[in-house]
């Protein structure tokens, strides 16, 4: 049998207010699921009224896509992962709620444990509640389940076959046997150090069960996506864009379509509908467009989280009210076709940058090159390196730090020295490419990176100590109004955007500085190489070669 789960025109669909979830695999076994779940009752909602009475049709495609994967024949379940990107406020908890009784109630395996994880107790409860208020709502369902609400769990009285909701906060998901599984709130899963090994865990029945499936339900992050959840939707984009076939995945993403985002079309009401198919509904389109208003011309980052939640626009920085001024353009700046290589082929001078600290920091590393034929633009690529020693006391943060890691962006080294050993090979690359000009180096604490460089046949006097404060005050001023007017570009490498979106700026005298000590626990390291590396380039520095462009590009006719 040949299905498939992308759905490539997904953009134009959403727009046209048509279905972006596939008919079901096997209409039958899909209707009598459905038929069950129309009759729960939301009780929560005055006069407690069922799913087929209030439910828009998108949820009752959902419930068809998954129970309609069902082959009966052969006892397999054909789709087995289900991915639903929602805004915040359509009901998501409740219809899992809704999903998840209805597994239960038509499930033929015995003792099976149908599985909630939450990631924490109060999103637990926020699935368990209105379970356990559809089962209190009609006679019949009482009489079938024992509701055991201290432990959040509900049994089939007959077949043992039960529901239970445990919160990764403060329950233990180890020696799990569940082969139907709902994920909730996703992207908290994101922040969690341990998420990818929790999943292991409690999918680890499946492997049994073929009749087994797991459902992610989630909102947009309120940071930019991180860890599991990263990794997730991005997969599931794929997935949805026939990027890649998966016919065992489907994801259900309510996003704004590409030209959209652009636009910022997704600040008008009129529009509010594409990642809110309940509208009309559980979402009020004034409230939303009235709360939106209030915080449109907010600087402390409340707009991207309103944003992010009720539009599922997805935050590509954090933008905070001490922000560096240059974060605001940084994204638009972006070039995805800057890389390292690009930059070597394309310059005809570089300049470089360094900033490290301790075990649990970041060494930073950043090369501007200024372009042979327009001296105006200036490219830049970063790179870093860490100790796992950083992952432990910053476990928050470790999530991130894996996904930089996977994005090539960062290093995270087995050994003390491997970093500088790693950014001596860079160095050397630059220099035998004959355009390095010089190196811009913290003066404080990192002489034994000094002496590393110069082992490398660099001359002593082209590393050259820039102090940090006020007298970075011209490089932070540079960079920003050349990021402004898209002089600087960068290829958007996602932990470039981190870092600039964790710098904070604080005003001395007639300086702004950015510091560590001002940005906190987030880490700047690559961006203070970045503005070393710019003050070096505001020098105008002379190429070192005085051979062509077109000679090097090896396109010179004599």
């Amino acid at each position: 049998m040949n299905w498939s789960t992308a759905c490539p025109d997904w953009e134009q669909r959403l727009i046209n207010r048509q279905s972006i979830i596939p008919p079901p695999i096997f209409p039958t076994t899909a209707e009598y699921a459905l038929s069950i779940f129309k009759k729960l009752r939301i009780t929560d909602l005055p006069g407690k009224p069922t799913f087929g009475e209030v439910s828009e049709q998108w949820v009752f495609d959902f419930v068809l896509a998954i129970f309609g994967a069902y082959d009966e024949r052969t006892g397999k379940q054909l789709i087995r992962e289900f991915y639903l990107l929602i805004s915040k406020k359509n009901t998501k908890s409740t219809i899992a709620a809704g999903i998840m009784l209805t597994a239960v109630i038509i499930c033929w395996r015995e003792d099976e444990e149908h599985l909630i994880l939450a990631p924490t107790k109060e999103v637990a409860d926020n699935s368990f509640k209105p379970a356990a208020g559809m089962v209190r709502a009609e006679p019949k369902l009482t009489a079938i389940f024992h509701v055991q609400d201290h432990i959040r769990t509900i049994t089939h009285r007959a077949t043992k076959a039960s529901l239970k909701v445990v919160a990764a906060d403060t329950d233990t998901v180890s020696g799990k046997k569940s082969g139907r599984i709902l994920v909730d709130e996703h992207w908290l899963f994101g922040k969690r150090m341990n998420a990818e090994g929790m999943f292991m865990e409690a999918t680890g029945g499946q492997i049994s069960r073929d009749e087994g499936w797991i459902i992610y339900l989630t909102t947009q992050s309120d940071e930019p996506p991180a860890g599991v959840f990263k990794d997730k939707i991005e997969y599931f984009r794929k997935v949805r864009d026939g990027d890649i076939h998966d016919p065992k995945s489907l994801g259900i993403l309510y996003e704004f379509p590409r030209h959209m985002v652009k636009g910022k079309a997704y600040l008008q009401p009129e529009n509010f509908y594409i990642t809110n198919p309940n509208e009309g509904r559980s979402v009020s389109a004034e409230w939303l467009a009235d709360n939106l208003k209030k915080v449109l011309g907010n600087t402390d980052g409340s707009l991207q989280k309103f944003l992010a939640k009720h539009l599922n626009i997805e935050i590509g920085l954090n933008l905070r009210a001490d922000r560096w001024p240059g974060a605001d353009f940084w994204l638009s700046a972006e070039d995805c076709t800057v890389t390292l290589d690009e930059i070597l082929a394309k310059s005809d001078v570089l300049t470089a940058g360094i900033d490290g600290g301790g075990l649990d920091d970041l060494l930073g590393f950043a090369v501007i090159g200024r372009d042979a034929e327009d001296s105006r633009i200036w490219r830049l690529w970063t790179r870093a390196w860490v100790h796992p020693i950083a992952l432990e006391r910053r476990k928050t943060e470790a999530p991130r730090y894996r996904g930089f890691e996977k994005d090539g962006d960062l290093v995270i080294v087995e050994e003390i020295g491997d970093d500088i050993f790693d950014l001596c090979s860079l160095v050397e690359r630059l220099e035998d490419s004959g355009l390095l000009d010089r190196i811009g180096v913290d003066p404080a604490g990192i002489n034994d990176i000094v002496d590393a460089i110069v082992e490398t046949g660099i001359d002593y006097e082209r590393v050259v100590g820039i102090s940090q404060g006020w007298r970075m005050n011209g490089a932070i001023k540079a960079a920003e109004r050349r990021v402004a007017e898209k002089n600087l570009i960068h290829g958007g490498q996602p932990l470039m955007n981190w870092c600039v979106s964790n710098a904070r700026v604080e005003p001395k005298g007639n300086a702004v500085l950015i510091t560590k000590q001002a940005s906190g626990t987030g880490k700047i390291d690559p961006l203070i190489a970045t503005l070393m590396a710019v003050a070096l380039m505001a020098m105008d520095p002379e190429p070192r070669s005085t051979a062509s462009v077109y000679e090097k590009r090896g396109v010179l006719a004599f």
